[in-house]
């Protein structure tokens, strides 16, 4: 009876180990993070330095998030050079820059309800999340959204995706402490400003044309809201209404 029971008993845990190989050996696939990989992110790391990013959550951020999980595999190898890259719908993945200079605009703090407009590949989700933000990221993409909120599922992220029209935020989960646009906006965003909580604070590409303003708007403690300035840089445009693009 007891060697029945020992039997039962390893055959029980051969099959759990034999199903968690191969959960690994799919995982791996898809998310390899070796010392290659950790090691180019360093060097980005002090790329970004050297650029100007300032903020330690962000960098940090930025060195543990493997950014060639966000790839096709015809740009892996440049994964961690500073560069956009497409993603497909049209899309792209900012630069490693792009994403921390927005990021350390942002001025996120642990625990803090972000909203994303523009999930995209779902890298910029991963660096929020990272930072220690609740995340709530909508995108109008259906490609993109279905391949991000399995690649973030898979990554063990903790965030809300949403597929619908950014220009409309997702009001069911409102208010936000901060709110990140991550593609180039032509008009002033009156409904997300709705969304922000009294004190917030809103990034985003502001304009029309090859080149928008990286603008944050930000509320005083009188409800009185002030717009800065941070330079130029290159955003595919927003669009309104989901995408009819079919997987």
């Amino acid at each position: 009876m007891f060697e029945n029971a020992v039997y039962i008993t390893r055959l029980i845990f051969t099959f759990q180990q034999r199903k968690a190989d191969e959960f690994l050996a799919y995982f791996g696939r898809m998310i390899e993070d070796g010392y290659r990989h950790k090691g180019l992110r360093k060097k980005l790391v002090e790329e970004l330095q050297a650029k100007g990013i300032t903020d330690t959550r962000v960098l940090d951020a930025i060195n543990r998030v493997p950014r060639h999980a966000f790839l096709t595999s015809a740009f892996l190898q440049f994964a961690y050079e500073n560069q956009a890259f497409p993603i497909g719908a049209g899309q792209t993945i900012s630069a490693p820059y792009t994403v921390a200079f927005q990021s350390q605009l942002l001025q996120v703090e642990k625990g803090m309800k972000v909203l994303e407009i523009g999930t995209g590949s779902g890298y910029q989700t991963s660096v929020l999340c990272e930072m220690g933000a609740k995340v709530y990221s909508i995108e109008r993409q259906k490609l993109l959204f279905t391949n991000a909120k399995k690649m973030l599922s898979e990554m063990g992220y903790n965030c809300h995706l949403a597929y619908g029209d950014g220009y409309k935020g997702i009001p069911a989960f409102a208010p936000y402490d901060r709110i990140i646009i991550t593609c180039a906006i032509p008009t002033f965003p009156e409904d997300l400003l709705l969304q922000m909580k009294p004190g917030g604070r809103l990034v985003m590409p502001f304009g029309e044309g090859d080149q928008q303003e990286m603008t944050v708007i930000s509320e005083d403690e009188n409800g009185e809201f002030k717009t800065e300035y941070f330079g130029k840089f290159s955003f595919v445009p927003m669009l309104e209404s989901r995408s009819n693009t079919k997987l």
